[in-house]
């Protein structure tokens, strides 16, 4: 068996599209499965050999009182030597929210005439122990469909299989937040900013005129180089480490420009290197 994902978290947060996105790579995913079951289905799948290499499971608040007794079973999975990662997926509670009054579905943890403020807390709650013991912390507020599906398929496609690190590259603003999920976060807010540039302001960092800009700039180019040596010494290490996927965010004042021309410029890179790379625009479009 190569790998076994255990998916976690609140609910609204993404738990089911991830699920989603790992079937669709392949992976034999089963949701909601008992708690107590999960050791026999580890042998099941170490069984089956070549058959069923890969799987992912689906835990959440709907196992109530058998929650308590997850980190025990996911420490005895550990001590096995199972192939085991978890993830569990987060949400800020106005995105819950907003998603749970798009959907018109109720929390699996509202009482009849509860509030769904209430039952948001009362799962966190009864999570944390979940989170504290969690191999990956997903915060899918700003994430859509499109981009957190990218970000799975980076961490957990197949490049994986021949021992290949994924890398991920994030764009991003600071006045916006930093992103839950970096490895690794670079702040490029000390270079000129395109967006006080006469003509490049409604452009981005895609945009040949924006990265002929910041290619005038002695500062930008030494960085680059200094950036991309650093993190070709530092992805060996990583993957020697047993990790299969890194998260690398850049960050700028409104991640329009210079963080989206920089997350382009390691995408070149990685991928004249024969790389498994994904990139993210994480606040394009956002005003």
């Amino acid at each position: 068996m190569k790998r076994l994902v255990i998916i976690t978290g609140l609910s609204g947060s993404g738990k089911s599209l991830a699920a989603r996105c790992l079937e669709d790579m392949d992976y034999f995913c089963v949701d909601n499965l008992p708690v107590s079951l999960i050791p026999q289905f580890h042998e099941l799948l170490l069984r089956s050999g070549e058959a069923l290499p890969r799987a992912a499971i689906v835990v959440d608040a709907r196992e109530r009182e058998f929650l308590a007794g997850f980190p025990a079973e996911l420490h005895e999975l550990r001590a096995k030597g199972a192939p085991v990662t978890l993830l569990f997926f987060e949400c800020t509670d106005d995105v819950l929210k907003r998603r749970f009054s798009e959907t018109r579905r109720p929390h699996p943890m509202q009482d009849a005439g509860g509030s769904l403020e209430k039952a948001m807390r009362d799962e966190r709650a009864v999570l944390a122990p979940l989170r504290d013991v969690a191999d990956r912390i997903i915060d899918t507020s700003r994430f859509n469909a499109h981009e957190l599906r990218a970000f799975l398929k980076a961490a957990f496609g197949s490049g994986e299989e021949a021992g290949a690190l994924n890398v991920h590259v994030v764009s991003f603003g600071f006045k916006y937040g930093v992103p839950a999920e970096a490895d690794l976060l670079f702040d490029i807010r000390f270079l000129p900013n395109p967006y006080f540039v006469d003509g490049l302001r409604k452009k981005d960092g895609r945009h040949e005129e924006v990265r002929a800009f910041l290619d005038a700039i002695p500062e930008w180019r030494e960085f680059n180089r200094r950036l991309s040596d650093m993190i070709d010494f530092l992805l060996p290490l990583y993957a020697a480490e047993g990790k299969s996927y890194l998260t690398i965010t850049i960050g700028c004042t409104g991640g329009k420009h210079r963080s989206v021309a920089l997350a382009e410029v390691l995408r070149e890179h990685f991928a004249a290197k024969g790389g498994a790379v994904s990139v993210t625009h994480r606040d394009l479009g956002k005003e």
